[in-house]
């Protein structure tokens, strides 16, 4: 198809990426038209797969071509793409409801900086059709399967298995499917919450259990975030002050900074909810992602007080939405009675697939594989946005995301909006906290922030803005 210039300077990716754009733009690959495969093209050009990938990622980005999953990728129909105002909006712009919609639309042309989910491109081997079938083959009744209110025994069995690894005893009497973390979430709000109940949460956090605690008509009291874990001081102050029923804590690959959580400061947040009476609820969603052991509370408090919940949506698929909770019996009786009042059950063919995954070692080789282009992508979009003007002053310990603040003076509510208006999906920092405040900050996807195209956006805007609140204030100071 073409060739790649050995001696240039120019990365290998962006060879290739600029060569397709020629070719798309000079018709040569029309509408419509397949691409070559990712590994055929590899093999033709001489470098490795995910050099295709990063090239094919941002032409995905770009909206120039799309994955369809094993069927390839293709130049898009311009023609035939939907128009955004065609588009029914949940949320409002910038809500929780907005924002998560903005992650799984997937819009034409849009970069989405902030989000929360890994590209299509990343997870389309994950389960082949294959894996599927010998899913399908496990269940004796096909189709027609129902599924235990708890889960799959032997489902539950490989999830406390994973579990045990990760240094936590656990068997599969306390293990409980989901239909993901944000149905685990509701079935704890359902099961332990009451309107006017006193909630602990980290600030920042995850937007969408902010607003679904907002919906069960709790008290929302914020606790900072550090990079070690909450801050223990205030949390022992609201403690003290409010007698809180519940903590809800991320301590691996903390979403939206990626920060991790010492065992010190772990071991005194158990102390603290002992002392105190209120339950944790420990969220592991990104802990697949951790490239290393850490210590988590299920491990410490050996499930005493603590309800520990995980997904496999965003590492493994999003089209199998399933994902796992565990506790104490006494607690795990009630989210039993929750679910079942709320969804019943989970689907049968999800949990035989997932089944087959673990049982065949297929997950945790696909796990490694993306910890390791994590760490590729950490770096290279580490360095663009550095070089932007974008300030990273704790990176974090791995993973998805990284929490960069936008230099002083420069207004983050305007870039925002300006952002969104070219193509750029990024999101403001008051998304991110439970109070509405907020600094300079905003959470990047280090995948779609590895894009030269969001470089070539930030450092001019970085600038202009920078630029144009220093003549404003230097105005300000000569009028007074």
């Amino acid at each position: 198809m073409f060739s790649l210039d050995r001696n240039s300077p120019v990365p290998l990716a962006d060879q290739i990426e600029a060569r397709l754009r020629a070719l798309i733009k000079d018709g040569q690959l029309p509408a419509g038209a397949k691409l070559t495969s990712i590994r055929t093209l590899a093999a033709q050009l001489g470098v490795s797969p995910n050099t295709v990938v990063t090239a094919y990622d941002r032409l995905v980005a770009a909206a120039l071509i799309d994955s369809r999953g094993t069927a390839g990728f293709f130049v898009c129909e311009v023609a035939g793409s939907v128009p955004l105002d065609a588009l029914l909006e949940a949320g409002e712009e910038q809500d929780a409801i907005w924002l998560v919609q903005q992650s799984h639309d997937m819009r034409a042309g849009v970069l989405p900086v902030s989000s929360g989910a890994l590209p299509v491109s990343w997870l389309e081997d994950a389960i082949p059709a294959t894996v599927v079938q010998r899913g399908l083959a496990r269940s004796g009744g096909g189709m027609a399967s129902r599924c235990p209110t708890q889960g799959l025994p032997e489902l539950r069995e490989r999830l406390a298995m994973l579990m045990r690894g990760q240094g936590i005893a656990v068997d599969a009497s306390r293990v409980m499917t989901t239909w993901g973390s944000t149905h685990a979430i509701d079935l704890i709000c359902r099961a332990f919450l009451q309107p006017g109940d006193t909630v602990l949460v980290e600030n920042p956090g995850y937007f969408l259990l902010f607003d679904r605690l907002r919906r069960a008509g709790v008290r929302m009291l914020p606790i900072a975030r550090r990079p070690d874990g909450p801050d223990l001081a205030e949390l022992e102050a609201a403690c003290i002050e409010h007698r809180p029923k519940l903590l809800f804590i991320q301590s691996v690959l903390h979403n939206p900074t990626g920060w991790g959580s010492s065992a010190a400061n772990l071991h005194r947040v158990l102390l603290l909810a002992e002392r105190h009476g209120f339950l944790v609820a420990e969220d592991d969603v990104h802990g697949h992602f951790h490239p290393g052991q850490v210590t988590r509370l299920a491990q410490l408090s050996e499930l005493r007080g603590v309800i520990y919940y995980s997904s496999f949506c965003k590492a493994l698929s999003p089209a199998l939405r399933l994902g796992y909770l565990a506790a104490a019996p006494a607690l795990l009786k009630p989210l039993m009675r929750e679910k079942i009042h709320s969804v019943m059950t989970i689907g049968a063919l999800n949990e035989f697939v997932l089944l087959e995954l673990l049982a065949s070692g297929r997950f945790r080789k696909h796990i490694d594989r993306l910890q390791q282009r994590l760490a590729t992508a950490r770096g290279q979009a580490s360095r663009l946005l550095r070089q932007a003007g974008i300030l990273l002053d704790q990176p974090g310990e791995g993973g998805l995301f990284l929490w960069g603040a936008v230099p002083h003076g420069v207004d983050l509510e305007l870039l925002v909006k300006d952002a969104y208006r070219n193509g750029i999906l990024l999101a403001r920092n008051a998304a991110f906290t439970a109070d509405g405040s907020g600094l300079s900050h905003s959470r990047f996807n280090v995948i779609f922030s590895q894009h030269e195209r969001l470089a070539q956006y930030l450092a001019p805007r970085l600038s202009a803005l920078s630029s144009a609140r220093t003549v404003l204030a230097r105005a300000s100071a000569a009028a007074k």
